[in-house]
């Protein structure tokens, strides 16, 4: 029923029109080397990076990814030693735990589900609200949180500092600061952590151009994917996901990224997940509460809890065939690895790459999840309007210690005005969409 040919002549039509891509369909025989671009395009969009990004005060070394190991895997990091971080990150799991709602030290059930490790070196904000920037500060959380490992960090260590062994590691991992520091713990463990890079699948051979590598049905679900579901639109890039935070309409009262920001539009918003290696790490949501993808298809068909902060990325009234919900769920599948996943061989680190040349403007766009320009300059004491030509909603946030400002609530079409009082570099970033930055240089 579905030949890798008919899926390809007859469902890009879909999927074209449903992305915005260039040209309209008309038919295999004369329209098939438009198509094949089109493809071609959008396959691009999901190619798998050729290096993993590393930030310049934490850049790579193999003593660091060592020690890091040694760490995620060392229950004493937990009060009771009875728990590291690999017992609930198992990578047979996806990285997951495999139940719905896992239990700390304490033994209290936690509210929220185990996520996923994957690709994290590509994305931004971590936890499912987002309340740790980057993966530093993330490593420690869950160490020091009470429900969880509960392990005092000042504790933590001094047991380290007693181990001989510990300390010859963290010597050679940071040489410029030979000790055992909370910091330090926190570099190693978040350095391993960006190591964990899913492993190439199927579905990557078929980017690559090996086209008998995805069957027909699989070939249609990514049509779905990126056409008439609107899984692309949150679900996007290579790690598959956008790193931002959408309200998709579960039910419950966890407020999720709007207790963060406090900021009810953002109430019941979690992170978007990426969707690698998911065929090992269900059950699926922030609460677990799928069991299968077959589940999760038909939320989006009719389990969705209507309020007012669902997300505007969020497809409305969608109704799928049951052959169209088997094949998005074939597609998928293609996603997860045919074989127990691997870290990869061999890491090929790049710092991150330095900001364009910023333009001497005074009023910025946002625009598809991205400002425009991303880099600006001003003058010491001006304004910098801000204007939400997109479809979201937004929220743009400054902390810094000469300057701290949230907008609240940016609707599309209204525009904000920020005063730089100070001279410095300013990040700016969206809360909603936390991969959204804007780099303002404010000369003197």
């Amino acid at each position: 029923m579905f030949s890798i040919r008919h899926a390809l002549a007859t469902l890009v039509a879909g999927w074209i029109a449903g992305i915005g891509a260039a040209g309209v369909y008309l038919g295999v025989n004369d329209r098939a080397a438009e198509a094949a671009a089109s493809l071609a395009q959008v396959q691009a969009r999901y190619r798998r990076p050729e290096t993993i990004p590393f930030p310049a005060d934490n850049a790579f070394s193999e003593e660091k990814r060592a020690l890091g190991e040694a760490l995620f895997h060392d229950s004493r990091l937990s009060v009771d030693g009875n728990l590291s971080c690999a017992s609930c990150h198992e990578r047979s799991l996806g990285f997951a735990d495999g139940v719905a709602l896992t239990k700390g030290v304490p033994g209290r059930q936690l509210k929220r589900h185990t996520p996923t490790l994957w690709n994290l070196a590509y994305g931004a904000d971590t936890f499912w609200d987002g309340r740790a920037r980057t993966l530093e500060e993330q490593a420690t959380g869950p160490i020091t949180n009470p429900d969880e490992m509960a392990m005092p960090m000042e504790r933590l260590v001094a047991l380290l500092a007693a181990d001989p062994a510990m300390t010859q590691a963290f010597a050679k991992a940071f040489p410029a600061d030979p000790q055992v520091t909370d910091l330090n713990i926190a570099r190693a463990l978040a350095t391993y952590q960006r190591t964990f890079v899913s492993p190439q699948t199927r579905f990557d051979r078929w980017v690559e151009g090996e086209d008998g590598a995805l069957t027909g049905q699989e070939i249609a679900g990514f049509a779905l994917f990126n056409g008439k579901a609107g899984c692309a639109n949150c679900h996007s890039g290579p790690a598959f996901t956008d790193s931002a935070f959408h309200d998709i309409g579960l039910p419950g009262d966890d407020r999720g990224r709007g207790a963060v920001l406090q900021l009810p539009a953002a109430d019941h918003a979690f992170k978007t997940p990426g969707l690698r290696e998911l065929g090992r790490s269900a059950p699926y949501m922030h609460d677990g509460s799928l069991a299968t993808l077959a589940d999760v298809v038909r939320h989006y068909q009719s389990g969705i809890a209507e309020r007012d902060s669902l997300s505007k990325d969020l497809p409305r009234g969608l109704v799928l065939t049951e052959e169209e919900q088997q094949s998005l769920v074939a597609f998928l599948h293609s996603l997860t690895a045919e074989t127990d996943p691997e870290l990869p061989s061999r890491i090929a680190p790049a710092l991150v790459q330095s900001a364009a040349p910023a333009v001497r403007i005074t009023t910025v766009s946002q625009d598809n999840k991205t400002f425009h320009p991303g880099r600006i300059a001003v003058e010491r004491g001006a304004r910098v309007w801000i204007v939400n030509n997109d479809t979201r909603t937004h929220n743009v946030r400054i902390f810094n210690p000469a300057l701290k400002f949230d907008s609240g609530a940016q609707e599309p079409g209204e525009t904000i005005q920020v005063s730089f009082p100070e001279a410095g570099s300013f990040l700016v970033f969206c809360g909603l969409h936390p991969k959204m930055e804007l780099r303002v240089e404010v000369a003197p």
